[in-house]
């Protein structure tokens, strides 16, 4: 087995100043959640840039988001896309959201957002019933974790084959390698990454980025035959 980097404080900060780029909004976003309650849950500037990679190589015109909170990601990916694309942004707070929109203003992408408060599995249906099946190039998922794999089977749907969905927290914290840990968070999420880890349906790789992502890229019918 390859060796994993310690990723010290120092080095953690090096990776910040030297190899991750922030807009003045997005940077001033982040220091604001800092500020506020469960700022833990934001994502860091490092993954958000690398999302943002993501978004630009695949020429994302159409994204999901599934658990906004102050609107950092939302920010970070409705910046990388073109003029005319859509992020529809799902969450349950409007308290949390409204924090980020300022900066969305600031930023001028708040017209690429399309916000929706309430619950996101009630959205994704919604999304379903209105015929956007196969419409979305790239979705992400960081909510409630008991809750993943029934966002992970919608967003399957609505992204076209070729999409890719990121999956947020797939590590968490180390707890998922933990058996003392049998809490309802932890067990939604190995029982997940053991489902993507099987699926022949996807595409995947499980990277140790921020608290680990996993992106899982919706197969094309004729495409070989995913590895045993």
């Amino acid at each position: 087995m390859g060796r994993y980097l310690d990723m010290t404080d120092e080095l953690a900060a090096y990776v910040l100043e030297t190899g991750t780029r922030e807009t003045p909004q997005q940077a001033e976003l982040r220091h604001a959640t800092r500020r506020g309650s469960h700022a833990g849950w934001q994502i860091g500037a490092d993954q958000g840039q690398f999302m943002a990679f993501l978004i630009k190589t695949l020429d994302v015109r159409r994204a999901l988001e599934i658990g906004t909170f102050t609107g950092y990601s939302a920010l970070t990916v409705a910046a990388a896309l073109p003029e005319d694309g859509t992020l529809v942004a799902c969450d349950i707070s409007a308290d949390f959201t409204a924090i980020g929109r300022p900066f969305w203003e600031s930023a001028g992408v708040a017209a690429r957002i399309d916000l929706r408060i309430g619950p996101a599995l009630a959205t994704l249906d919604s999304l379903l019933a209105e015929g956007e099946a196969d419409r979305f190039d790239f979705a992400f998922i960081d909510a409630d974790k008991t809750g993943y794999d029934s966002y992970y089977e919608r967003c399957l749907r609505l992204i076209r084959p070729g999409g890719v969905i990121a999956i947020d927290n797939v590590l968490w914290g180390g707890a998922v390698i933990d058996p003392a840990d049998q809490s309802a968070d932890t067990a939604a999420l190995r029982a997940l990454n053991r489902k993507i880890h099987a699926d022949p349906r996807v595409d995947m790789t499980m990277l140790p980025i921020g608290d680990g992502l996993t992106l899982a890229r919706r197969r094309y019918l004729a495409d070989p035959a995913t590895p045993s």
